[in-house]
């Protein structure tokens, strides 16, 4: 059963998932078509009857710009950091009953640090509280991986299901490593819940 519906742009570039209410509603305004339909379910009203869309292309095309800038949000850094604490390599699924995935700043805010992605990891709590408001040098602990800013892509399908038929437009945009990424993210994810 699909979902949501992907959102292309006319480019046929993947922007994003809408509920299905506003995927109609798209439609229906003429702002968009049917390019993928759910086979097996239709959508009907009083005088309308048409397939449940799986994914729609926008019929204009909207500028999204490359350097795509999202806010540093807990959901997105423990999906970029794979739910791993970045200095002990604990996975949140390892993690004892009072501790849990928190944010730490590489160079603490008290310290003039600012809460931007290449400023920010995953910590347990324990290694958060460790570290405290120290840098990693001075404490000698260093994060396992450099932390970066996604490619806007991985941030928006991080936390997002995809079911084949929409898959295959991800990877035909971005390319199968794109797809692969956002799959392994996906599983993590379902581990978590």
């Amino acid at each position: 059963m699909v979902v949501g519906c992907l959102a292309l742009n006319a480019s046929y570039e993947p922007l994003t998932m809408v509920p299905l209410r506003r995927a109609l509603r798209l439609v229906i305004d003429g702002k968009a078509e049917i390019v993928e339909a759910d086979q097996d379910r239709v959508v009907r009203s009083e005088r309308l009857t048409m397939p449940r869309p799986a994914v729609i292309r926008l019929t204009k095309f909207i500028h999204v710009p490359r350097r795509f800038r999202r806010q540093v949000t807990n959901t997105f850094l423990f999906a970029r950091d794979h739910y791993r604490c970045q200095y002990c390599g604990r996975h949140i699924t390892e993690l004892k009953p009072r501790e849990s995935l928190t944010r730490d700043h590489l160079i603490p805010l008290s310290r003039g640090g600012t809460n931007e992605w290449n400023n920010v990891v995953a910590a347990c709590s324990p290694c958060n509280t460790r570290k405290g408001n120290r840098l990693p040098e001075e404490i000698g602990m260093h994060p396992l991986t450099h932390p970066v800013e996604p490619h806007f892509v991985h941030l928006s399908w991080a936390v997002r299901r995809l079911t084949p038929t929409q898959a295959r437009y991800i990877r035909t945009f971005y390319g199968s490593e794109v797809l692969h990424h956002l799959e392994q993210l996906e599983h993590r994810g379902l581990r978590t819940h």
